[in-house]
């Protein structure tokens, strides 16, 4: 069941996101009623909600709308906490906001193999904001698809530095075996800062050309974890590197915190 407020969400709180678009949201994975990293969860929507809508959330208002969608589930789940104010439309989205909270639920994905990606110029609106608008990069991920590939890299247009996914974070493993986060404007993930505090790793600025120093590169977001990534364009890439099982065994073993 979808919760909008802790109650059962009605048709028209959904039509008015939907046609209006504007908001922001986190997406958490939820096992035995654990989630990993959940005061970062928390600290993203409470810091998105005041750069979006110049309001305060409070943090346990947030955990007791997620406690009640879960509900008794006890196995794993995919859930995403939209923010948004179906007052605010199209043509007056400058009002005084009073963000309503969605919580729906969905079952976790597959993991997969490993992407292959190509890279494209291109920088979501707003980069450090997880908003809910998602056209730029699904456009983007179609074009990459329809190409062959799984997904798109983003580079930053006019400098070619290596950024993000449309829907995750990138790190690479150098020819010392070291981790290496991109230096650029991205959304700062959850699972990114996760593997940041377990893993010992560096942040510098990569172009196109650092690609062939890179040995293996992988993708991160809260549904996925860590998965490898086995090529870049035309440059294959080690999706069995052992820095790679490295990552998914310490990301693995990180405690989640009750709801």
């Amino acid at each position: 069941m979808d919760h909008l407020n802790g109650a059962p969400v009605d048709l028209a709180a959904l039509k008015a996101l939907a046609l209006t678009n504007f908001g922001h949201f986190t997406t958490l994975r939820v096992d035995a009623g654990r989630v990993k990293g959940l005061p970062l969860h928390l600290d993203r929507l409470v810091r998105d909600c005041r750069t979006v809508f110049d309001a305060e959330l409070d943090r346990d208002r947030i955990r007791s709308y997620l406690r009640r969608a879960v509900g008794e589930q006890t196995g794993s789940l995919i859930v995403r906490v939209t923010v948004f104010d179906p007052r605010l439309g199209v043509a007056q989205p400058g009002g005084d906001a009073r963000p309503q909270i969605l919580v729906t639920c969905r079952s976790v994905p597959v993991s997969g193999s490993p992407l292959r990606v190509g890279t494209v110029a291109y920088q979501r609106d707003m980069p450090e904001v997880k908003h809910v608008g998602l056209f730029g990069q699904l456009a983007v991920r179609r074009a990459a698809q329809r190409a062959g590939f799984d997904d798109a890299l983003f580079t930053e247009p006019g400098t070619g530095v290596l950024s993000e996914g449309g829907t995750w974070n990138v790190g690479f493993v150098d020819h010392r075996d070291r981790v290496v986060w991109p230096e650029a404007r991205v959304l700062p993930g959850v699972t990114m800062r996760l593997l940041q505090e377990v893993h010992t790793s560096t942040t510098q600025v990569l172009t196109l050309g650092d690609l062939p120093e890179m040995r293996a590169a992988f993708a991160t977001n809260t549904a996925i974890g860590v998965r490898p990534l086995s090529a870049i364009d035309d440059i294959r890439l080690d999706a069995d590197h052992p820095v790679l099982a490295d990552l998914r065994q310490q990301y693995g073993d990180i405690p989640g915190e009750r709801l």
